[in-house]
């Protein structure tokens, strides 16, 4: 069997369908990955091989990215899923993965919810194709509501019939990574209305004792992530040091991460409790942390509950992080703040509460048992293969 997966150039983004990914090569079958030609180094490092297709264009992303500063948070996270994701990402996307298909005839197609092209290009060849979301349910219910006007803009530029792209989208089949007792905790969603078929992969184990050079071993480790593109962004260019601020009176080691695209240095002198890293595998820190100071990214918010580590949650700057935010506090695992300024000022001030009541380990260990109930990835090959059939 061949599978195209197809995902936009973001690591937030891949990361949820990497387990579906390695589970279908795992099994023996041809995988391949659509994405944005710029995203290339990244699927290199993963293993995976690419079929690329174009970039957005510049000239189209940069007025819209030029108005977000003047809107509200609703307006601006309404146009970039409208406009970049609806519209400028899936139409710069649509000729290569047209051509992908046609030449590489995958006899299934996985998409990740921001990714629309792919769903286009399956129906124009007939190619049955799946979803895996990537983050609570709400996120693939606000990506499709967003989108609706753009997804039949580009339903047309594919020659598909009108509505034809609706109708695909509600028929296809929905992975998840997100266990039942952290999606419907807040509600949204009826469980009687929830089809999502829920995976989950286990992380890896502790490899041996905390490193000396992440601090005092005898003192609780707080992680502090903001994810891989923050750090990028001039608007939140002062969270780190915010972070670092309102954590250094603390009796803790903060372990901090900035991204690749940051240098440590910049931040100026570190409190004592504090040491500042570009990157380090998160699996190798989540096993020894006492508790998360993060942004609500997918990636973050569940590598914790995974490892059964409560987190204080800032969302930034898109509408996942808020969901997020709002599931992992409904469960008790954990404190959420509003998004807006001095958001990871006013988390970081929740880090004691973490520590010192036991009821938020207590219910992110909930939540990392009903992961560990649900089947291992290497079970949705079935049900990739059964609708290739």
């Amino acid at each position: 069997m061949r599978v195209l997966f197809s995902t936009t150039a973001n690591d937030g983004h891949l990361g949820p369908l990497l387990p579906f990914a390695r589970a279908c090569a795992g099994a023996g079958h041809e995988v391949r990955v659509a994405a944005p030609a710029s995203y290339a180094g990244t699927l290199d490092r993963a293993g995976l091989i690419h079929e690329p297709f174009d970039d957005a264009p510049p000239d189209l992303i940069g007025p819209i990215m030029a108005r977000l500063p003047t809107l509200s948070f609703a307006e601006a996270d309404d146009l970039v899923l409208r406009e970049v994701f609806g519209r400028v990402d899936a139409q710069a996307a649509l000729p290569a993965l047209l051509d992908t298909v046609e030449r590489w005839q995958p006899d299934v197609i996985v998409r990740e919810s921001a990714e629309l092209a792919s769903l286009a290009a399956a129906e124009r060849a007939g190619v049955p194709h799946a979803h895996v979301c990537i983050g609570m349910h709400e996120v693939a219910t606000r990506f499709a509501e967003a989108t609706a006007e753009a997804r039949e803009e580009l339903g047309r530029l594919a020659g598909l019939a009108d509505g034809q792209m609706q109708a695909a989208l509600a028929g296809e089949p929905v992975l998840s990574l997100v266990p039942e007792l952290l999606d419907h905790s807040t509600g949204e969603v009826p469980p009687e209305a929830d089809a999502f078929r829920r995976f989950h992969e286990p992380g890896s184990a502790a490899d041996g004792q905390r490193p000396s050079a992440w601090g005092d071993p005898d003192l609780p480790l707080v992680y502090v992530t903001f994810g891989s593109v923050a750090g990028s962004l001039p608007p939140f260019a002062g969270i780190f040091r915010e972070a670092l601020d309102a954590l250094a009176g603390l009796d803790v080691c903060v372990l901090m991460t900035v991204g690749r695209r940051l240098d440590p240095n910049d931040l100026g002198p570190l409190p004592p409790n504090a040491r500042v890293l570009q990157w380090v595998p998160q699996d190798a820190v989540l096993p020894h942390a006492a508790a998360v100071l993060g942004h609500g990214g997918f990636g973050t918010s569940m590598g914790a509950l995974s490892a059964g580590v409560p987190q204080a949650i800032a969302p930034l700057f898109s509408f996942d992080q808020a969901v997020n935010g709002d599931h992992v506090a409904a469960t008790g695992a954990g404190v959420t703040t509003e998004i807006g300024p001095g958001v990871v000022g006013r988390a970081a001030e929740q880090i004691p509460r973490l520590l010192e009541i036991a009821k938020y380990a207590e219910s992110a260990g909930r939540v990392a048992a009903a992961m560990r109930e649900l089947p291992p990835p290497s079970e949705a090959v079935a049900v990739l293969t059964d609708l290739a059939r």
